[in-house]
């Protein structure tokens, strides 16, 4: 393992390495390196733990922030209710392609998040630990010979999953474990609870790499050396996933409460035309804003913003806003399971509008139309991907509002796309239509409707945003019985 040509990010730290430590002498910590980087843990108990987690006010760091102890709790309450042992999962299938802060954590110190949830597992009487990481990413190879090297309180397992934005929804992950569809279920269902939403029907308590490998550094430390660092009520630090043009990303540990500015000097970068704190379910900030930002939860809520995942990509002022946004709303687009009207109707609606006011073709009614459909989304989908989605474009029409105008008002602010904002390669398909044989029989936009409208004159216009895979059966019955033969599915890259 110790040799494995493991493609990762390089680490850096601001202040405090805890995370990180030992990754200035380690490409990757094995269980030899790891023990003399960290000291041995003396395991809490049940209730040493549910103490520990509530005093360091620990929280998720996946996007949600829920707090550690109230869904251990939960999930406590559930087992002692059913007599059902939980089960711990660690949710490492990291599907954002500007986030690479778990990859990174999975791959270099795996033992690190293996001693936070085998703590819980031996604490809470956890029947199994189930790490879910995904398919083709470094964890895949480093958690299972981490997990051959340790000692465990239990059975534990890895499971891939497919690597898709959607695959890192809680409900959707416990779906991938129990061998179902790796898609949001179609109810919600608490994981904590057991039942439906649980691994295998038992109580579940699920939080993904870091918040693990938090509590491992929490339980060594002690609430107050933990707290040491960071911001009042959220104490201790945080990784960052800081995007750069042109280079690979660096994943960053930072005390939290950390202002932004610092962070991007740090990195080299400069607020540019506006920086976007929290990924693809995140927010974009006004380069005046996002100097000043502070690094934590309540921080960036204060300016209409949010942690999320950690990833950060401040947006050079040599490239189009507009171009750059449509382009990651078309991918969320697909990447959604296509199960509730948010998915299916607004996200390709929203996509479609910002790819033609990208275009510099638009009129105001195309703005109109991607704030309703943005709108219509939140609040109404079966998972969260509907509402991130809506608040990381949302937010980009209000910082670029000035490039929005001049895309309303000519062709376009005049600079091109460079594609800084990551995505992951190129894949899928378009449905197109071949002007020379289409007669207008509009059968395509009764099969396909989320793919293909009718013009104003009755023939149909393909949509310029890729074919989602919940859309391909649509999309080959609109090209099998068009009756011209006039529509037909073109693969191509879409970046």
């Amino acid at each position: 393992m110790k040799d494995a040509p493991l493609k990762l990010p390089e680490v850096r730290h601001l202040d405090a390495a805890r995370l990180t430590a030992g990754l200035d002498r380690h490409r990757r910590l094995d269980l030899a390196a790891h023990t003399r980087v960290h000291p041995p843990l003396r395991p809490p108990g049940r209730d040493g733990l549910l103490a520990l987690a509530e005093a360091v006010d620990l929280s998720g760091r996946g996007g949600a922030g829920f707090p550690f102890a109230r869904k251990a709790r939960a999930t406590l309450a559930a087992a002692d209710r059913t007599g059902a042992r939980p089960v711990v999962v660690v949710n490492g299938a990291e599907g954002e392609p500007a986030s690479a802060k778990d990859k990174m954590l999975l791959a270099r110190v795996p033992h690190l998040v293996l001693d936070g949830a085998c703590l819980a597992a031996a604490a809470f009487g956890a029947e199994e630990i189930v790490i879910g990481v995904a398919a083709g990413s470094p964890g895949e190879m480093s958690v299972p010979a981490a997990l051959a090297e340790r000692e465990l309180p239990c059975r534990a397992r890895t499971v891939c999953l497919p690597d898709r934005f959607v695959s890192g929804e809680s409900g959707a992950l416990i779906r991938g474990v129990n061998g179902l569809p790796v898609v949001p279920a179609p109810l919600k269902a608490r994981a904590a609870g057991g039942g439906t939403g649980g691994v295998r029907r038992r109580p579940t308590l699920l939080s993904n790499a870091e918040t693990w490998a938090q509590l491992a550094v929490a339980a060594r430390l002690g609430p107050d050396s933990y707290a040491s660092v960071g911001a009042a009520g959220e104490p201790g630090t945080v990784l960052l996933t800081v995007n750069r043009p042109g280079a690979d990303p660096l994943v960053v540990e930072v005390p939290t409460g950390t202002l932004l500015g610092p962070v991007l000097d740090a990195c080299g970068l400069q607020p540019g035309a506006g920086v976007l704190v929290g990924g693809y379910h995140g927010a974009w900030l006004h380069p005046s804003d996002a100097v000043g930002a502070p690094l934590s939860r309540a921080g960036l809520a204060g300016l209409g913003g949010t942690l999320g995942a950690g990833a950060i990509v401040a947006l050079p002022g040599d490239t189009c806003p507009l171009g750059e946004t449509a382009r990651v709303a078309a991918w969320l687009a697909t990447e959604s399971a296509g199960q509730c009207g948010p998915c299916k109707r607004g996200l390709p609606e929203a996509a479609e509008a910002l790819m033609v006011l990208a275009a510099g073709a638009g009129e105001p009614a195309v703005l109109e139309d991607a704030r309703r459909a943005l709108g219509a989304a939140q609040g109404g989908g079966a998972c969260s991907h509907p509402d991130g989605t809506a608040r990381f474009l949302l937010t980009a029409l209000d910082v670029f509002s000035e490039d929005v105008d001049a895309h309303l008002s000519g062709p376009g602010c005049g600079r091109p796309v460079r594609g800084v904002l990551p995505l992951p390669p190129a894949k899928g398909a378009r449905l197109e239509v071949d002007w020379s044989r289409c007669a207008g029989h509009g059968l395509c936009a009764v099969l396909a409707p989320e793919l293909i409208r009718l013009g104003p004159h009755g023939y149909p216009t393909s949509t310029t945003i890729p074919v989602a895979p919940w859309q391909e059966h649509g999309a080959r019955r609109a090209v099998n019985q068009c009756p011209a033969l006039a529509v037909r599915l073109r693969h191509r890259g879409f970046r």
